[in-house]
Formats: structure tokens, sequence, C-alpha cells
């Protein structure tokens, strides 16, 4: 069936449920997981009367937002391990993180990709958009959404 599992994280209570569910599916069917964790993208900085307000430079940011992502790895890995399951780590800096999810997916030739979804409706939904929307509907590859 599946042989490698790509499970987008970003640390909230119903990602751990997803990361949960995506080990759980790889250790009954003897699958290999990558977790994923996208970062925003470096903000903007800001104009205010002629004056540039820039508190990090972006290679800082890019720093402070890879050690986020090696300490939401860190529980992943652990439950993996205590899991008997093989998992990786892949970390990215995007504008738009189901665009990182795919480009993820097919870079790390993952035939499947379980993430959680909040499920907001009505107006909710119009204004935040979907990562787990766009992913279904431009993924490629199965998508098994947990909420």
């Amino acid at each position: 069936m599946y042989k490698h599992v790509l499970v987008p994280t970003d640390g909230s209570k119903l990602s751990d449920k997803a990361v949960a569910h995506a080990l759980a599916l790889a250790q009954a069917i003897g699958a290999r997981v990558t977790a994923l964790h996208v970062s925003p993208d470096y903000p903007q900085p800001i104009y205010m009367e002629g004056v540039v307000l820039n508190p990090v430079s972006r290679r800082e940011y890019a720093k402070h937002a890879k050690v986020e992502a090696t300490r939401l790895f860190d529980r992943t890995l652990k439950k993996a391990a205590a899991a008997g399951v093989a998992c990786d780590t892949a970390h990215a800096i995007a504008e738009t993180p189901w665009e990182a999810i795919l480009g993820t997916a097919r870079k790390s030739k993952c035939d499947v990709i379980v993430m959680a979804s909040h499920g907001r409706r009505g107006l909710a939904a119009l204004l935040l958009g979907s990562e787990t929307v766009k992913v279904l509907t431009h993924s490629k590859v199965p998508v098994l959404v947990v909420r």
C-alpha cells in the first residue's frame, strides 16, 4: 500500500492528532514517515514616515524558524521512535504552506499525505482559507484528513 507518509505539523493539538494518526498508520503498514514544518515567510519590513522597521534580518529569522521546527520535530521523533517507525524531518519557509507541502511530498517521494483540518466553515473558511483544501485540490497523491 503506502511506503512513505508525509505529515505536516504546526505543533497545535489538532496537528499532534494528525501526527499520531500518521505514525499509527505507518506502524500498521510498515511505512516510513517524513514530518514537515512550514514556517511563515519572512515578514515584510514596515515603512513608517521614512523609517524602515525590520525587527530581525532574514538570516536571523531563518535561524529562529529552524529552532522552532527542531523543537516540534523532537516531539515527533520521540513518538516515532517509541512506535518503531522510521521518521525523517523537513523544514521549509514559505509564503504558501500548501505549495511547500506538495513540493516536499514530490521531492521526498511520499505516496500519502496525512494532515489536520480545522474544519472551518462559512466566512471563517472564506477569509482564512484552508491549506488542507488547497492540498486536497492540487495533490497527485492521496490525502488523509484528520479532524
